[in-house]
């Protein structure tokens, strides 16, 4: 069958849940549409079709398709902007987000946080903490509801938008009033080709940003050249004035810092480790950006007991307690759950490690893992590769599968020990998505403890 893209149509690809609201979004405003999947499967194709049946559909390559008439090209994020057949439209492909900001009313705020890692947890700290200013956010993007879903909602009065390099790249302004660089570690390589290009694409958070707030312990956070927006650093160290950062007072105790004024003793976070004290610190460092009162953002603080699947406490039993970092699916997330739980724990990791490397390099891991870990338990399709990283320094198990390692790791632990599942790798060799997996270990640690009391 023949098809021809419309003269002057947009051409939305692809048709999961951005390319419905990108769809919805631009049909409210008239706008001629097509619409382009390149999976004949795709639920989304069923979904134009039943909803919007005057839009043109493809459902399947993408290759043979000649763009050239399209107006503008809409890309949903999951779609690689560098395919071929987008090069000779390269001028007006466009992403959900850049639609987002074409269409925002200009004088509405945008908190926008973008990093490797905990970028999805600091997002939602900042929306609540804009709750506890008396705000009333709209808060996604790449969290949960699509931007332009939660624009066209229209009751919003700031937007809190995590956004992840796919997004940032097709985006060609952004107008924020805060944008934050969380961290960067390696991933979606086979993305962006290299640290370079993945860097490159983070960094577009940072266009027209009214105020800036980068990781003063990770230097590839900061904005390149001369920026002539404020940059404010947060770190786990003294800060610097009017920075966020980690401080003692007299008596010894830790406290969150702005400046040398103490906010907040450390021991007052529900969530332990340094990788939640810096979550901690970079949402109060946002917060203080959009001048929301400090009282209120410690308030959220101290109640905040964390996200699914990143370092959940999900059992304790015999002295022994499981956490699920499923989320943790590159090596920058699992460093961050390894380096931030060790030291606060008086017995040692059982780390759970495996599943689709993305081409990563795993030597990282071999440091931390041999200061802080009684044994690795690999699982998954590229757990060879992650062995051959650690190189020895580690006793390494392996299992065919999570709940087999789990089994496992029921046997080598001691009281005082943390079986942490934070693989490393994504999961789509032997589960739908990270949060499947997550849930099935969960599941397995209730059935683990369930099992002594028969």
């Amino acid at each position: 069958m023949s098809f021809g893209i419309p003269v002057g149509a947009t051409a939305v690809v692809g048709l999961g849940v951005s390319g419905q609201a990108i769809i919805r979004h631009l049909a409210a405003q008239g706008c001629s549409l097509v619409a382009l999947d390149g999976n004949p499967d795709s639920p989304g194709v069923t979904w134009v079709r039943t909803h919007y049946p005057d839009v043109p559909v493809w459902a399947g390559d993408l290759a043979v398709l000649d763009l050239t008439p399209a107006a503008e090209v809409v890309l949903s994020p999951g779609i690689d902007p560098h395919q071929p057949v987008f090069e000779a439209v390269r001028e007006r492909v466009i992403g959900e987000i850049g639609i987002f900001a074409r269409h925002l009313p200009a004088s509405m705020p945008v908190v926008a946080i973008t990093g490797s890692n905990a970028k999805s947890t600091v997002t939602t700290l900042v929306g609540a903490m804009a709750e506890a200013a008396g705000h009333r956010p709209g808060i996604g993007g790449n969290l949960g509801v699509p931007a332009l879903q939660l624009l066209d909602e229209g009751d919003h009065d700031l937007y809190v938008l995590e956004l992840s390099s796919f997004q940032l790249e097709t985006t060609p302004s952004l107008h924020t009033r805060v944008s934050a660089f969380l961290n960067l570690s390696e991933d979606h390589l086979n993305r962006h080709g290299d640290m370079v290009g993945y860097r490159a694409a983070k960094q577009r958070i940072f266009l027209d940003a009214q105020h800036a707030v980068v990781n003063a312990d990770d230097p590839a956070t900061w904005p390149d050249g001369e920026p002539a927006y404020e940059v404010i650093l947060f770190g786990l160290d003294a800060p610097g004035e009017a920075e966020w950062g980690i401080i003692s007072d007299a008596g010894g105790k830790l406290w969150l810092a702005h400046g040398v004024l103490m906010v907040m003793r450390l021991d007052e976070l529900p969530l332990q480790g340094l990788h939640h004290y810096a979550n901690a610190l970079a949402a109060l460092a946002i917060g203080t950006a959009m001048g929301w009162p400090i009282d209120a953002m410690c308030s959220v603080l101290r109640s905040f007991k964390g996200l699914e699947h990143r370092a959940q406490i999900v059992g304790e039993f015999d002295g022994i307690r499981w956490i699920d970092d499923s989320k943790g699916t590159n090596v920058g997330a699992s460093l961050a759950a390894i380096e931030g739980i060790g030291p606060t724990i008086d017995g040692q990791l059982i780390w759970l490690g495996g599943g689709i490397g993305k081409g990563a390099d795993f030597t990282p891991l071999a440091e931390p893992l041999a200061r802080y870990a009684r044994a690795v338990i690999l699982f998954g399709r590229d757990a060879a590769l992650i062995e051959q990283a650690l190189d020895g320094v580690v006793p390494v198990h392996h299992a065919d599968t999570m709940v087999e390692a789990q089994e496992l790791a029921l046997t080598l632990a001691e009281p005082g020990d943390v079986v942490l599942l934070s693989p490393a790798c994504a999961s789509q060799d032997q589960f739908r998505n990270y949060n499947e997996r997550g849930n099935i270990f969960r599941d397995k640690v209730i059935a683990l403890d369930a099992r002594r009391h028969r």
